[in-house]
């Protein structure tokens, strides 16, 4: 066999080798970071937002109620009901059973207190929706509390953290620098990411033995 047949063999067998290593280290890659969303070829379509969206619209503030930090709900006249997850923040959890949280989350009711100090005090309140619901049916939208950014409040009370990152904007760029601004400034949070919190709780949840009858 001749010394070149030989070498050109070598090469194409080393050159075979690293197509296979290459195409493994693809395959075992994380798609994403933990907590961000899929890419965008395997999304579920958005569903659009029905209701009008991108322009302030004004909110008696008398028609809000706080369920945690980061959602509200909008009891318009005639009977509507809109519950609005607000962009821009996740903040520490409380209880909720039927989401499999069974406990609060280290300042989760500080986080709603805050909530709830920030809207009842309000004189004005402005709702901007996203153009698309989350995958609950719920408005995605930012609050504008006397014509500040609810979401730039909390996150400055280091009581939420910010989830542009993960996120993105949603369409409203400049809510979403001003959130994203703040939580520069404001530094570390003092809770476990509420993200983690939720899957651990959803763990404790699903092991824990049926109640007995």
């Amino acid at each position: 066999m001749s010394e070149r047949f030989t070498r050109g063999r070598g090469l194409a067998a080393a050159a075979s080798m690293l197509v296979v290593v290459a195409t493994a280290g693809a395959q075992q890659a994380p798609a994403t970071a933990p907590g961000a969303q899929a890419p965008a070829a395997a999304k579920t379509p958005a569903t659009p937002q029905p209701r009008p969206h991108g322009q302030p619209l004004n909110v008696d503030p008398s028609t809000v109620t706080v369920d945690d930090g980061d959602t509200v709900v909008i009891h318009w006249p005639g009977g509507d009901v809109e519950t609005v997850r607000i962009l821009g923040i996740d903040s520490p959890e409380t209880r909720h059973d039927e989401h499999k949280i069974p406990y609060d989350q280290s300042f989760g009711q500080e986080a709603r207190a805050f909530a709830q100090g920030a809207f009842a005090t309000a004189t004005t309140i402005q709702l901007v929706r996203s153009a698309t619901l989350d995958p609950y049916g719920r408005t995605l939208g930012y609050l504008l509390v006397n014509g500040k950014n609810y979401s730039v409040l909390i996150v400055k009370a280091k009581l939420a953290e910010e989830t542009v990152t993960f996120y993105g904007d949603n369409g409203l760029p400049g809510l979403a620098a001003e959130v994203l601004a703040t939580a520069k400034a404001a530094g570390p949070m003092p809770f476990e990411p509420p993200h983690v919190y939720r899957k651990r709780m959803r763990a404790v949840s699903e092991a824990a033995p049926a109640p007995q009858h």
